[in-house]
């Protein structure tokens, strides 16, 4: 019988473990939940900004497609989470019915012994098998015969009760399972119903923007000239740092030991940087892609556009010294901070409160979004980051 037993109970402890590292599964797909939840408030938030303007812009048509992104996940790090339940209910039936069948077989092993042990009580009392022993070993040894058979006993009726304590922990915790599992599939369904809603507003919006197609166009030109002038500034303050080292001698990328430093920690820092604002949202992503609206137009962006709110402050991702504040026709004003080796680039700015030369510190604000009242209240910060004259991808760098 004990070897059933400590079967039984390697099973559930199998079937524990496994739940402890779902559990950890679970934890880490609520906090994903819990990120995409807030950044889907967010958006809404800054969403119900641009509704004051009924007229549809691309701003506002970034802003949804990125709150269908953040619904899908949300979606499917629920889908995720169901499966985990399912796969412990699962094995939690499992472990029901072999403690259920174990606590039966245990039962009736104990009953019959106690059935043996009054059937007999009369033909084997105890005293008297112990006075007809023919020597006093005889007699010790059926002392312990006694002893341990009432140990045994004692420990079957305990085992009994830790397997029937297992099963009734077991039970409790799978029915909440199962209700969490049907919480779940609820959130899930009407997660679904304001998808397929956003979804609608995403094409209706997407319908009305391409009545605007040459408008669009117009503002996707004015927008290369403004990259393309930001860029050839960034060239500039690269190329005139580097004739300076050479003039004094040095390399054309040469570092001070502290311009050294300042680069090997923002290096370090990866993935860890702050957000160059408090919220926000990106809604155009690093690299070349399809524009939303326009069909077979290819856009290139250099870093990544955030969406905030009216008035949010702009702050310096990591130590370093102001190398350039300048103004763009048609963008507003830019900053860009060194920090070694590295060049972090902060435009469409208003209110800026630093000046070429100043140190800054991680954190530190450094000016305002410009909010575009007459364009649906965007609030949009362009952000990049470069390493001497290499573009590099700031989602890589921010951390999330």
């Amino acid at each position: 019988m004990i070897l059933p037993i400590k079967i039984t109970l390697l099973v559930v402890f199998a079937v524990c473990t496994g739940f402890l590292a779902r559990a950890q599964s679970v934890e880490d797909l609520q906090k994903k939940k819990a990120e995409a939840e807030k950044e889907i408030e967010y958006t809404t938030r800054l969403l119900n900004e641009t509704q004051q303007n009924e007229k549809s812009s691309l701003s506002k048509l970034r802003l949804i497609s990125s709150k269908i992104n953040s619904r899908n996940t949300l979606i499917s790090n629920i889908s995720h989470e169901i499966e985990i339940f399912d796969q412990c209910i699962t094995n939690n039936t499992l472990a029901l019915e072999l403690l259920k069948n174990d606590v039966q077989q245990l039962k009736e092993e104990y009953a019959e012994m106690i059935r043996m042990a009054y059937k007999n009580l009369n033909a084997y009392d105890e005293l008297l098998f112990l006075l007809a022993s023919e020597n006093v070993n005889q007699a010790y040894r059926r002392f312990l015969y006694f002893r341990r058979y009432k140990t045994f006993r004692e420990s079957q009726a305990t085992t009994i009760n830790a397997v029937q304590k297992e099963l009734d922990v077991s039970r409790q915790k799978m029915e909440q399972q199962k209700i969490e599992k049907l919480r779940l599939i609820a959130k899930t369904e009407s997660e679904k119903v304001l998808l397929n809603n956003e979804q609608q507003e995403q094409n209706s919006t997407l319908e009305q923007l391409k009545l605007q197609r040459n408008n669009l166009q117009r503002k996707l030109r004015q927008q290369q000239k403004i990259e393309q002038e930001l860029e050839r500034e960034i060239q500039r303050i690269i190329e005139e740092e580097a004739r300076k080292n050479q003039s004094e001698g040095g390399a054309a990328f040469a570092l001070t030991p502290e311009q050294k430093l300042i680069g090997n920690n923002f290096e370090q820092n990866k993935k860890r940087l702050p957000w160059p604002v408090e919220r926000g949202v990106i809604v155009e992503h690093f690299g070349v892609h399809r524009h939303p609206v326009l069909s077979n137009v290819q856009v290139q962006n250099n870093g990544v556009n955030i969406a905030t709110e009216t008035g949010a402050k702009v702050r310096a991702v990591f130590n370093g010294e102001v190398s350039r504040v300048f103004a763009i026709s048609g963008g507003n004003t830019a900053v860009i901070i060194r920090h070694g080796a590295y060049l972090s680039v902060y435009s469409n700015l208003r209110e800026v409160v630093v000046k070429k030369g100043d140190k800054v510190s991680t954190k530190q604000v450094i000016g305002t979004v410009f909010t575009d009242f007459k364009d649906n209240n965007k609030s949009i910060l362009k952000f990049q980051i470069w390493k001497e004259s290499t573009k590099l991808n700031p989602e890589d760098w921010i951390g999330r």
